[in-house]
């Protein structure tokens, strides 16, 4: 997923995030130095493309750097509110044109502490978050500047603007208007409230949800508990225990998601169940780590929130501005779905329990054993399991032969690696990306590899957008959670992990690609049930013939994935597709659900709610929980998916459609490619993006093809 939160004035604001720095796990600093011109933030890096100087960059450089960018954007800001009669230039170029400094160290800040934190930038975390909140409030609700844009926005169509000019005239109306520039004094004063009590909420959840996660992860003393594990993940384990000092022991490290990656081969079932209730409890346990009472008091300041904006719920205020335009529009396309994934999850779950029952175990199924016996019912349905295919998807091959092959065949890219620039970590890798005709066009950083210090998941965001107004280019990163393999080891990866970095790096190729004018609408400014389109539509190539064939190839000898294993890949695309739907239907409708509350209707109980709310939309299903459950749902709570976590669902419509559209035409091809290119990649946020997919497909999105790629048509 792209790391996306509430746009402000061009740029990417997330409240419930920070950065790192070279200076890693220092003690936690009060005193705040004051902000000087050797701030490495002061001015725009010399590096290329003004890539962050992170061999520059300590922990007390930001919260002076972030004040003094705050403070800097209020006078640039006032300046505007207070000159002559409004023209688009004056006005929306001018704001388009303010908080360079702020932006600077605030997208450096939020990207370091979500992938490398540690307790002096979580304090410093704590301490800007509301101020940040505060500043763009300050903004928004700042009148005279709302009444200069309200003007432009009155007489747009007789401004002599272009139709991009036009759309971002109604684009930074709309964003005041949703920020409560129309509200009362009174209002806009409670509304200030609501939005520094989130920032502060959204801050705590994320920094308890990742101590939860670390202090989560199951101990293991007796090795025979990872029976079933290969040699290189127990050596991983035994790594992750003593990067904790505890030599001698085992840690298998939790992930953001509810079912963990060694289940899939524990045999143990006491250490799969174990495994289960860490994962499932993690933030539960009514410690300084507890987030329910943070849930709690987060839906309902949403909820008054949305009241105070006009709107009766969260759902109602957050679709206004996405494709999908009402919660019930999203709701429907997710429940529709659902007869048809509790039917082939019945089979699954049947042809689990008839395996357990012929291996006379005596047991009847639970969602910790799920995974493990999926795995042999593939394997002896198939004959695959992942021991098989990951000796094929060794990391740097997949990146250099499948990810980066794939990005040339279909838009001419080429890439090479730069060990000269700076970066946050060790483990994180640097490329310059090349144009079809040698024109060197972008930065991407990639950072695969889980710590305990960095948060759940993959995402993407970027350092630097790329904007012909201020004439920058792009400097983008990619963030995984792979487990890191053992010295000397190779980062074998599963399929799904590779599928993974096709998918985070479609999001770059659609930041990397923007061919924008102005901020507000470069990259992946877009509303977030489409951002999710062009990430979806890179994983198909994964798997499509010439690309596979490029990338799966043994990482000891290698020759390609023998014919009847990519064969037996193929026809195994669609099993478990029941577990894999219901478990994310599940976590979208349990998202849409404390979002749909309306002000004043409090809840008691997180887990009675959730148990409920799946009732309810008659998408509970006891042996599969959903992906997320309510306490470590980062997406909504801190990730900025709040009644917008649909949009995977949503996109997946688009993506898969999309891509039948190649398979008409011609497929992986360099006029294909260039097509997507031109008419979704480069426009970033430039139009209606319903109307942007409808000028390349020529019709609207049609559900069948999503239906088909899952096996539920």
């Amino acid at each position: 997923m792209p790391d996306r939160r509430p746009l402000a004035l061009g740029f990417a604001i997330f409240l419930a995030a920070c950065g790192g720095s070279k200076t890693a796990m220092n003690t936690p600093n009060t005193t705040v130095k004051p902000f000087s011109p050797s701030n490495p933030f002061a001015n725009a890096s010399t590096l290329l493309y003004q890539a962050p100087p992170f061999d520059k960059i300590h922990n007390d450089d930001y919260q002076p750097a972030l004040e003094e960018g705050m403070r800097v954007q209020i006078a640039e800001v006032t300046k505007i509110a207070d000159s002559a009669e409004p023209t688009f230039d004056n006005t929306i170029v001018a704001l388009e044109k303010t908080g360079d400094m702020l932006t600077r160290a605030n997208n450096v800040f939020q990207a370091v502490t979500q992938a490398n934190t540690n307790d002096t930038l979580q304090q410093v975390q704590a301490a800007i978050a509301p101020k940040l909140a505060a500043h763009f409030d300050a903004i928004h609700m700042n009148p005279a500047l709302f009444a200069r844009i309200k003007a432009l926005y009155d007489k747009r169509a007789t401004l002599g603007l272009d139709s991009v000019q036009r759309f971002l005239v109604e684009r930074y109306y709309k964003d005041f208007v949703r920020s409560g520039a129309l509200l009362s004094e009174p209002d806009k004063t409670k509304l200030r409230a609501l939005n520094q009590e989130e920032s502060k909420l959204t801050t705590d959840f994320q920094n308890r949800l990742l101590e939860a996660t670390k202090a989560g992860g199951v101990v293991v003393s007796d090795k025979a508990e990872l029976a079933g594990m290969s040699d290189a993940a127990i050596a991983a384990a035994a790594d992750a225990a003593k990067a904790r000092n505890l030599d001698g022991k085992w840690v298998l490290p939790l992930q953001n998601t509810t079912q963990q990656p060694y289940q899939t081969s524990l045999s143990d079932r006491a250490t799969r169940e174990k495994l289960f209730r860490a994962s499932t409890t993690r933030t539960e346990h009514g410690d300084s780590n507890d987030t329910r009472a943070l849930i709690l008091r987060l839906a309902q300041l949403r909820a008054e929130r949305a009241k105070l904006l006009g709107f009766p719920n969260l759902a109602a205020y957050v679709t206004d501005d996405q494709m999908a335009k009402t919660p019930d529009r999203a709701i429907k396309l997710l429940t529709d779905m659902v007869p048809a994934v509790k039917a082939k999850a019945d089979g699954e779950a049947k042809a689990i329990q008839a395996l357990v029952d012929q291996q006379k175990g005596g047991f009847k199924v639970e969602p910790w054993d799920w995974q493990y016996y999926a795995e042999q019912v593939r394997k002896a349905q198939y004959a695959l399991d992942d021991a098989q295919l990951k000796p094929y998807f060794e990391l740097d091959r997949v990146l250099h032969d499948g990810v980066f092959f794939a990005a040339h065949e279909l838009y001419g890219l080429t890439f090479k690696e730069r060990k000269d620039l700076p970066v946050y970590h060790p483990d994180v890798r640097v490329f310059e990306v090349f144009d079809a005709d040698g024109s060197s066009m972008a930065l991407w950083y990639c950072d695969y590899f889980k710590r305990d210090n960095k948060i759940g998941g993959a995402w993407e965001n970027s350092f630097v957008d790329g904007t012909g107004l201020l004439k920058t280019k792009p400097v983008i990163y990619n963030v995984t959670n792979f487990v890191k393999p053992s010295a000397g080891q190779p980062a074998l990866l599963t399929f799904d992990d590779a599928t993974t970095m096709f998918h985070e790096f479609g999001h770059a190729l659609h930041a990397m690609m923007t061919h924008v004018e102005y901020p507000r609408l470069t990259g992946t400014n877009v509303p977030t049930d489409f951002v999710e389109f062009p990430s979806q539509f890179n994983e198909h190539w994964a798997l499509y013939p010439s690309v596979l064939a490029n990338y799966a190839k043994h990482y000891q000898t290698g020759k390609p994935m023998p014919a009847d294993l990519v064969e037996k890949l193929k026809k195994a695309k669609t099993f478990n597709q029941g577990f894999a739907t219901g478990e994310t239907v599940q976590a979208m409708l349990l998202d849409m659900a404390w979002h749909t509350l309306a002000p004043g209707e409090k809840q008691a109980d997180v887990d009675a709610f959730e148990s409920a709310a799946l009732k309810h939309f008659n998408v509970e299903m006891p042996l599969i929980p959903p992906r997320y459950r309510s306490a470590y749902f980062a997406h909504i709570w801190s990730g900025g998916y709040s009644a917008n976590y649909y949009a995977y669902m949503w996109s997946e419509v688009l993506d898969d459609d999309a891509y039948q559209w190649f398979t008409e035409h011609g497929g992986l091809t360099r006029a294909n490619g260039q097509r997507f290119r031109d008419m979704i990649l480069s426009k970033g946020g430039t139009d209606d993006v319903a109307v942007l997919y409808r000028k390349f497909r020529g019709r609207d999105p049609q559900v069948g093809a999503l239906l088909e790629q899952r096996g539920l048509k």
